[in-house]
């Protein structure tokens, strides 16, 4: 890696180490020109860029341990997080159909994710899919969101555990057991900001799990999610059992927000959605990838869409929306039917469902960070995955550290949209990446498959400014429109035929088609400052890339291209690593072994 500050101890003292970044520096448009769109195939992806981590992760999941991740990794962000939040202030009583929405939007996007994950069965995720489909920076625009949406979620989720703990204990003001920053204002209204310690301790204590190992973590989870599958059932039958339909119609009727309110509110719900992609990036430690993944990822998501519209039904059948806690919504509904042990309970239950969500969570995180080290697009030592515990040891340390910090302070409303806003926009990415990818290889018909995306993209973004400003004859104009190029398309591309066995997205392009377009129509519901936050994160991940990305995965990829010689790998590793520094000597040495074997050289 070309920049100095990656070298320990050092930084820009070293006149040899600044000389060459500088150098590195003068260089950035060739080697952008040569590295923004450069490909890898899948085969490459497999097997030459995974050697990279010095040590293969351990195949030790089945299918049912990943639709258990799945499920865990969902429902406990969503339902307990979102929901109050959502039906309280955007959506009213049809919050449901907010859920549902977001569900439809969802399913579809899980779709695209377990085909390619049986094509690119690595543990990247979107990271991976994009950098093979539309070259090395859209991966990595992709992976730095993905990255960002996975910490700001998990440090929003970590802190309603402290609500949720507090209520399973009795305790009505969870602010109790945080402690005020004096001086400084910025929570919630714009009061004292709250140092959630409950919330760093979770984190650092499920990170250190995680870097034990990956099949216990997964047991672990198994057993939370089979009681907090339980939990919800009992949450969904005793809502309508003890609610009454007439609160969903009092007191500003079902639809309190308008239209405009139930696609604001699915919105924002996409939220509660992120964690099926958790379970694309396990494609490493998963025995039978081809038949698992489709069933895992898919799976979970039908059941959790499922009790998503029932858990938010039975919330607003319980208690009128205006009256709903956003911090503690179910749990507090039940203390005003009478039922303060049933409270207890769905606080106590809730808190077990926020651990396994960011267990999953955690989980999918460092293994993206992981492969990104890979691809040299973030310091190499990132990529190290331990050789005993065959998990990312070093991404999975990092990123519980920066989820910790950012939990400790950061307010839940802070950043919501952000996330949904990153998340829908990887969605989209992915859904492009399919269908360019079925229709250019059937075909070589690259114009056509730019053309159909632009216009799908165009009159997608047409019909959800519409929308937006009430015009009805542009709504019915662009709806059309947009109908129109997906079959025109559709007959005059002939997408890839699938190889015998291998599972793929059935009636293409229709499903990935309906997914851009709902990613793009959700994405326009939120507010602009969503956007404003997320421009900031776009210069700064861009910054990063081109001074010090490119060049890190630039000379990556020349250095491994002219090894021809049986010294030469040695050399180049010793040379790599006089220049960055990355790994301890021990690893150092297996990388270099690692090396030789790439070009059939054995160590002398």
């Amino acid at each position: 890696m070309a920049a100095a500050a990656d070298i320990p101890g050092s930084g820009f003292c070293n006149s040899s180490s600044l000389g060459h970044y500088l150098h590195s520096l003068s260089q950035t448009p060739h080697r952008l020109r040569k590295r923004m769109f450069a490909t890898w195939t899948p085969e490459q992806e497999l097997n030459q860029v995974r050697l990279r981590s010095g040590a293969d992760m351990k195949r030790k999941l089945r299918w049912y341990d990943l639709t258990a991740l799945g499920v865990a990794g969902m429902l406990g962000a969503g339902v307990f997080v979102t929901t109050g939040r959502v039906a309280h202030s955007v959506s009213g009583p049809s919050v449901f159909i907010s859920y549902l929405i977001a569900a439809v939007s969802a399913l579809l996007s899980s779709l695209c994710y377990a085909e390619f994950s049986v094509q690119v069965p690595v543990a990247g995720g979107a990271f991976s899919y994009l950098r093979v489909t539309f070259g090395e920076f859209v991966g990595y625009f992709a992976g730095a969101n993905i990255l960002m949406e996975y910490v700001l979620s998990n440090a929003a989720v970590a802190r309603s555990f402290t609500n949720y703990l507090c209520g399973a204990v009795g305790q009505k003001d969870p602010n109790q057991w945080r402690v005020e920053l004096p001086g400084l204002s910025g929570g919630t209204g714009g009061g004292p900001v709250m140092l959630d310690f409950p919330a760093v301790a979770l984190i650092l204590f499920l990170t250190i799990c995680l870097c034990h190992s990956t099949k216990e973590s997964s047991i672990l989870n198994m057993m939370m999610t089979v009681f907090h599958v339980l939990l919800f059932g009992f949450i969904i039958v005793a809502g309508f059992c003890n609610g009454s339909a007439k609160n969903l119609v009092e007191p500003g009727g079902l639809v309190p927000f308008g239209a405009k309110g139930i696609f604001d509110g699915a919105a924002i719900v996409y939220f509660s959605y992120i964690g099926y992609d958790s379970v694309s990036t396990m494609a490493e430690e998963i025995q039978d990838p081809s038949r698992s993944l489709p069933v895992g990822i898919v799976g979970s998501m039908l059941i959790v869409s499922a009790v998503y519209c029932l858990m938010a039904l039975s919330l607003c059948f319980m208690v009128p929306y205006d009256q709903i806690l956003p911090d503690t919504s179910f749990a507090a509904a039940f203390e005003k039917i009478g039922w303060k042990w049933a409270s207890n309970m769905v606080g106590a239950g809730a808190s077990l469902g926020i651990v396994a969500s960011l267990l999953v969570a955690m989980l999918g995180q460092a293994r993206y960070l992981c492969v990104i080290g890979r691809a040299r697009l973030a310091p190499s030592w990132l990529a190290r995955v331990h050789p005993s515990t065959g998990t990312p040891l070093n991404a999975t340390l990092f990123l519980g550290v920066c989820t910790a910090t950012i939990a400790v302070f950061t307010e839940l409303d802070v950043i919501f949209e952000i996330i949904s806003l990153s998340t829908l926009l990887v969605f989209y990415l992915v859904a492009n990446a399919l269908i360019y990818r079925r229709h250019v290889i059937a075909s070589n018909r690259r114009l056509h498959a730019h053309l159909f995306l632009f216009l799908l993209s165009s009159g997608s973004l047409g019909f959800s400014v519409s929308w937006k400003f009430g015009q009805l004859w542009c709504l019915a104009l662009f709806g059309g429109f947009v109908i129109a190029v997906i079959a025109f398309f559709h007959n005059s591309l002939q997408p890839e035929t699938p190889a015998p066995g291998a599972w793929a997205v059935p009636l293409m392009p229709w499903p990935a088609a309906v997914s851009i377009f709902l990613s793009v129509f959700l994405m326009t519901t939120l507010k602009a400052l969503s956007f404003q936050r997320f421009a900031v994160w776009t210069c700064v991940i861009t910054l990063f890339y081109v001074l010090y990305g490119v060049h890190s995965s630039y000379e990556a990829e020349e250095m491994e291209a002219v090894i021809v010689g049986p010294n030469m790998a040695a050399a180049a590793a010793r040379n790599f690593r006089k220049r960055y520094l990355i790994f301890t000597e021990p690893t150092w040495a297996a990388y270099s072994m690692t090396i030789a074997k790439w070009v059939g050289v054995s160590k002398t």
